[in-house]
């Protein structure tokens, strides 16, 4: 492996993967201008009318990726220093891919109370927050919350960036397949991904969905089932027609994996229902390979994974989706819009096949398709 394919030597090179640059070249001209004296008059204009901030200032192209390194990737609870490697990547692909000015903030606190005191602080700087790789379930209060308190768009990309690349996805596999929205959904992972992809669903309208965690299948009646998931549960109509089986996936149409590696086999796969669909999203080792997941007899298989095709990836989502709320001035990211972008997503296949059910992050016109699609939710058209 050389330097430039060594992760780590690559990053000791770079010594960090953003940067801060002027867009303006200081002289002893305009030095008055950009700063004092001239500046003061800026200043003033904004406390007359703090809106003028999104005209005068950066904020309106400026977001904030929070973390507190509790729920980093499939590493876990790594601490905030540990994840600001993940954050600058994510920062990254927000400039490369939609302009974005973006900042990793790597809180050192897990408590959810300064969390939220932090971000609110923190807020009249940006134009949007992106949470990120904080674990359930604090994750669902911490946005709740400063959805609530802040003027500006809160989204969480492991709960809802996951839950509409999973979407777009599907609506293409379903197509593939020739299934309907009425398929039996066996989703395996109770966390943030897994709840927020339950809900997108059954707004969809597919709400035959059954959800397992490390303990097994939830039910009402689970001992340790938390609030969170109870009320997804609440919106299931996974019932008498689909009796539960010896596994998760006994009789599923789709098996959905936000969990961890290994946990099924081709045998399990056979035990689902004709040509079922298999969306193994565990990273970097998914629940099962997709060459074990084809020997079960899976038509569609999506991984999390870049080396395998279908690749779910939050990455198709957020850049184009802050894109389009900063251009918008849109507030919160409502459940209007998420189905809105999945559905602008999927519409960029031109083909559906069993390999192609997503577009590459690489697509030029994701960007523009998913904020044409928040723009027509504005216009009430979505």
């Amino acid at each position: 492996m050389t330097s430039a394919e060594d992760p780590i030597e690559l990053h000791r090179h770079l010594r960090g993967k953003i940067t801060v640059t002027s867009k303006v070249t200081l002289t002893e001209e305009n030095l008055g201008i950009v700063y004092t004296p001239g500046v003061g008059d800026v200043s003033q204009a904004i406390a007359r009318d703090p809106s003028m901030a999104r005209e005068l200032t950066g904020t309106q192209n400026t977001v904030a990726i929070v973390t507190d390194g509790t729920a980093v990737l499939g590493l876990g609870d790594i601490g905030p220093r540990a994840a600001l490697p993940v954050m600058e990547g994510k920062a990254a692909i927000f400039s490369e891919f939609a302009g974005i000015n973006a900042v990793p903030i790597c809180l050192d606190t897990t408590d959810s109370d300064a969390i939220v005191d932090t971000v609110r602080y923190l807020a009249p700087s940006f134009g949007g927050i992106n949470l990120e790789d904080i674990s359930a379930p604090r994750c669902f209060e911490i946005e709740r919350r400063l959805t609530a308190e802040l003027d500006i768009p809160v989204f969480h990309d492991d709960q809802h960036g996951t839950a509409i690349v999973v979407l777009a996805g599907l609506i293409n596999a379903l197509d593939v397949t020739g299934k309907g929205t009425d398929v039996k959904v066996a989703i395996s992972g109770a966390g943030a991904a897994g709840l927020a992809i339950a809900r997108l669903l059954v707004a969809y309208g597919m709400t035959r969905i059954r959800i397992s965690d490390s303990k097994g299948v939830l039910t009402p009646g689970s001992e340790s089932i938390n609030d969170n998931q109870r009320e997804v549960l609440a919106l299931s109509t996974a019932g008498d027609d689909w009796p539960l089986g010896e596994t998760l996936i006994d009789g599923a149409d789709v098996l959905i994996g936000v969990s961890r590696a290994g946990l099924f086999t081709a045998a399990d796969v056979k035990r689902m229902a004709p040509d079922p669909i298999v969306f193994a999203l565990a990273n970097p080792v998914p629940e099962i390979m997709p060459d074990e997941a084809r020997a079960g007899g899976a038509v569609v298989i999506a991984t999390g994974r870049s080396d395998f095709p279908n690749q779910i990836n939050n990455a198709l989502v957020f850049p184009g989706l802050f894109r389009g709320l900063l251009d918008s001035g849109t507030p919160q990211v409502t459940t209007a819009i998420k189905l809105a972008v999945a559905r602008a997503l999927a519409a960029l296949v031109d083909s559906p096949g069993p390999e192609c059910i997503v577009p590459s992050i690489f697509d030029a016109r994701i960007v523009s398709g998913i904020v044409k699609a928040i723009d027509a939710c504005e216009d009430e058209q979505c």
